[in-house]
């Protein structure tokens, strides 16, 4: 019996943090509720005072109590409610000040009516909104933390499959090589083993200062060069950049620089044709990147190659909501892609 007295205490009055800070709040509580008293012409104006700013607290604890029932039952608050319970609040604080300056002479008990009835339903209509407004903002915190922690779950599925997907193109490569160019496997093992270095172990973090980004990249063109030899013909416009401060999220970019070598031998001309650039203008990082492929490929993305710009796609979405701008153009000859990113 005693428990379940307890437990019903507790419940209506919540913590105690929420006793201790109702005893601090009833002070200028009292304080209002006496000045108003006095000029109403009440006799007793401290007992009344007092007994009021009791009411009150306890209404504010039933209001909280009957909202905590009601909040229990219907998970979703509306905001017409919210709204409905700030206007009614409004409308007996004004009604007390219009009464406090008009009462009815004489008739001190309907005067005392008039203030205990909008007392009792501020205070009341106070604990209910008090009580929806922090449901109302728990939730809102659980659900971005839940959606949070999804596209956390979801970034670092997509930042796993970036070293699988790179490391399946760069063998397929050297595969082929090992059977025309033999001599150049060698050098592309220990260029091979840099990159692998990076992708593997250097990018565990969600962003990477742009600086260790560009070494890669350019570690990779050069593993290119190596692979393709004279037929390459590149065009590289990437600025050097010192400062570690500017970061970006790990390899981004080198899905669209992989994809135009990888397109570009396709090309029935004798030489392959890659512009790569990259530029920070402001706030911004900007990005370039335009390859030769042949007439007969009208997109850039086959079999086995959809992950690595799907992956990309997500990884934009989730990394720089609202902040990138990402355009493809295709034509007979070239295939572009220019990329704006904010810094971060």
């Amino acid at each position: 019996m005693n428990r379940t007295a307890n437990n019903w205490v507790s419940s209506f009055f919540g913590r105690s943090l929420y006793f201790f800070l109702s005893l601090i709040i009833s002070v200028p509580i009292y304080l209002a509720i006496e000045t108003y008293v006095r000029s109403i012409e009440v006799h007793e104006d401290e007992a009344v005072a007092t007994a009021a700013t009791g009411c009150f607290i306890v209404g504010v604890f039933a209001g909280r109590y009957m909202a905590q029932l009601w909040s229990a039952r219907i998970k979703p608050v509306s905001n017409v409610l919210i709204g409905g319970l700030f206007i009614l609040i409004i409308a007996n604080i004004c009604w007390l000040f219009f009464h406090a300056d008009f009462p009815l002479q004489g008739r001190a008990a309907i005067n005392l009516l008039l203030f205990w009835i909008p007392f009792a339903v501020i205070s009341f209509s106070l604990g209910i909104l008090i009580k929806l407004v922090r449901a109302v903002t728990q939730n809102q915190l659980q659900e971005a933390q839940a959606s949070a922690a999804t596209s956390q779950s979801e970034l670092q599925l997509l930042q796993s499959q970036l070293s699988p997907h790179f490391l399946f193109n760069t063998l397929n490569n050297l595969y082929g090589l090992s059977l025309t160019q033999h001599e150049k496997i060698p050098p592309l093992l220990l260029k091979l083993s840099d990159l692998l270095r990076y992708s593997i172990y250097d990018v565990k973090e969600t962003f990477v200062p742009l600086v260790d980004e560009l070494a890669y990249i350019n570690n990779y063109i050069d593993f290119e060069k190596i692979r393709i030899g004279t037929r390459l013909e590149l065009k590289t416009d990437i600025e050097n950049i010192a400062r570690t401060d500017i970061k970006i999220a790990p390899m981004l970019l080198i899905v669209f620089i992989e994809n135009a070598f990888k397109h570009s031998k396709n090309t029935a001309n004798e030489k392959i044709f890659i512009e790569v650039a990259l530029k920070t203008w402001g706030k911004m990082i900007l990005f370039f990147v335009k390859n030769s492929h042949s007439k007969a490929e009208t997109t850039p993305s086959g079999k086995g190659n959809g992950l690595g710009l799907d992956n990309v796609a997500k990884r934009l979405t989730l990394l720089y909501p609202n902040e990138h701008i990402l355009e493809f153009q295709n034509d007979s000859e070239f295939y572009t892609v220019s990329l704006q990113l904010k810094m971060k």
